[in-house]
Order: structure tokens, then sequence, then C-alpha cells
């Protein structure tokens, strides 16, 4: 028998594939292509190659393909699209390591530090963060005009202030309340969808004045996003007694509640920059409906 959670999983998750596919050729290509520029075949290299080869949905570069579609000037953000899977499979191999989360396997196989070891999981993980910036660099060649604002977005968004941030408080935060927990999600988890919102807007061809409002469309998408998994992992995070979960200190309803708020929030937001797209219009939806299926 179908529960309404797992059919709403099945919703979303269809929102997701239909969103995504006409960008996951264009994202994997790209990818190779990056993977041939690191040159020879060391055993960092191919650690860097493991760790990028490991599937997942290629989220956070598809949505800089779809911010820049919906602005509708037939830019190419490619590389930009790939400087956030470079920085956002960095972060999984740092949070993968024993000195963080101390995770055996990620998307059903041996991850990177069991396979290269500690030392060469750590140094692709910086390699792979030093190559983002390369290919900001690189997409800039067509847009030396917003060269220095997404540089300045992307490195600041991955730093002690955010991504990296957000780990620390994440492992050492004992006491959390509405606020911290935030904190937390903005810094963790928010930052990279607000870089893929930013570049994309930026290379995009979208106008620099408007970039609060991007990442305020960014915030509420990451916040609905990240709550809703929360909500998925309620009683596997009770039974690892990590604190971060906003259903698990909130309730479901509450939580249930504020996804629907921040979804709103983004759909405002996307009238608000006059980005008519179908592929983002369809992910709040899906996150509207998976939400309604906790209560």
């Amino acid at each position: 028998m179908t529960t309404p959670h797992a059919a709403a999983q099945a919703v979303f998750s269809e929102a997701i594939v239909k969103a995504l596919t006409p960008y996951r050729s264009r994202i994997e290509s790209a990818l190779r292509s990056a993977i041939v520029r690191f040159g020879e075949k060391t055993e960092l290299c191919k650690a860097c190659e493991y760790a990028l080869s490991s599937g997942g949905k290629r989220f956070r570069p598809a949505l800089v393909f779809m911010m820049a579609d919906a602005l509708q000037k037939n830019s190419d953000v490619s590389e930009a699209a790939v400087a956030v899977e470079l920085f956002h499979t960095a972060s999984l191999i740092a949070d993968d390591l024993p000195c963080m989360d101390n995770d055996d396997f990620r998307r059903g196989r041996p991850t990177t530090h069991k396979v290269y070891g500690e030392a060469t999981a750590l140094l692709a993980s910086f390699a792979l963060i030093a190559s983002g910036f390369e290919y900001i660099a690189l997409n800039a060649k067509r847009k030396e005009d917003v060269c220095q604002l997404a540089l300045f977005h992307a490195s600041k968004l991955n730093g002690i202030d955010a991504l990296i941030g957000g780990q620390y408080l994440d492992l050492f935060q004992a006491n959390l309340d509405r606020k911290k927990l935030y904190e937390i999600m903005e810094k963790k988890t928010i930052s990279l969808f607000e870089v893929s919102f930013i570049l994309g807007w930026l290379f995009g061809g979208g106008d620099s004045s408007q970039l609060g409002d991007v990442k305020k469309a960014a915030f509420d998408f990451g916040a609905a996003f990240q709550i809703l998994d929360d909500l998925d992992d309620m009683e596997k995070d009770a039974a690892a007694n990590r604190k971060a979960n906003f259903g698990n200190l909130f309730g479901k309803l509450e939580a249930v509640k504020v996804v629907q708020e921040h979804v709103r929030s983004f759909q405002e937001g996307l009238q608000k920059l006059n980005l008519t797209s179908q592929p983002l219009t369809d992910l709040a939806q899906g996150m509207t409906e998976l939400s309604k299926a906790f209560i």
C-alpha cells in the first residue's frame, strides 16, 4: 500500500527529474571536460574524478542553467555551472571525512577517503574548490563586467561565514534555538543554492542591482528544500542524536507551515525578478505538494 508520503515523494521526484532532464547532458559533458583539464592521472586527479563521477542529481549546476534560461538572453553559463558542482563535490568530500560526519558510503558506493585515503581526499577537496574559481574566471571571459561580483559572492559563500562556518556550527553547536538553526541552514545548505542563483543570474545577463532579490529567492528556495529534507530525516536524525533538524525541534506541523511560507515567498520572488521559468515553478509546486504529505 502506497502511503501519502511515498506518493508525494514520487511526485516531487518526478518534478525534479522533469526540471533537471534538459540540463543533465550539458552538465555531464562539461564535467567530463573539467576532468580532462586536471591533467596527468595521479592518485589525486583520480580522487577528484571519482568524487565528481559519483552520480547525484546535479541539482545545483542545473539551477545555474535554469536561472540563465529564465532570463532568455541565450547566455552560455556552462563553466559557472561546473564551478558550482566543483564546490558542492568538494564540500561532500570534506563532510564525509572521519573528523566530520565519518561516512563510509555516499550514493551507494565508498566515500572518497575510503578509496584514496584521508590525506588524498582532503587535497582533492582543496583542488576542486580552487578549480571552481578557475571555472568562474573562464565563464567571465565572456562576461568580464560581472567577474568581480561573481568571484566576490562565490568566495564569500564558500568561506568561514557561510559554507565552512555552517559545517563548523553543525559539528559543534550544543544548544539550538530557531535563530541558530536558521544560521546553520543558511551557511551550510543555502549558501551553495545562493551561489547557483547568483552565478546563473549574473552570467545569464541579469541586472546586478537586483542581486538582493536574487539572494532572497535563493534563501527561500534553500530553506524550504532543507526543512523538507529534515522532515524526511526526522527518525534517522533522532536515532543518531543529530540535533539540527527543524522537524524534531519544532514539530511537523510547524515545519510544514514554514516550508509552505518559504515556497510562497520564493514564488513571489520569481515574479518580482520577472523569471518565467517552468522548471523553477515546477520545483516550487513539488515542494508544496511534498510538504502536505507530512501532516
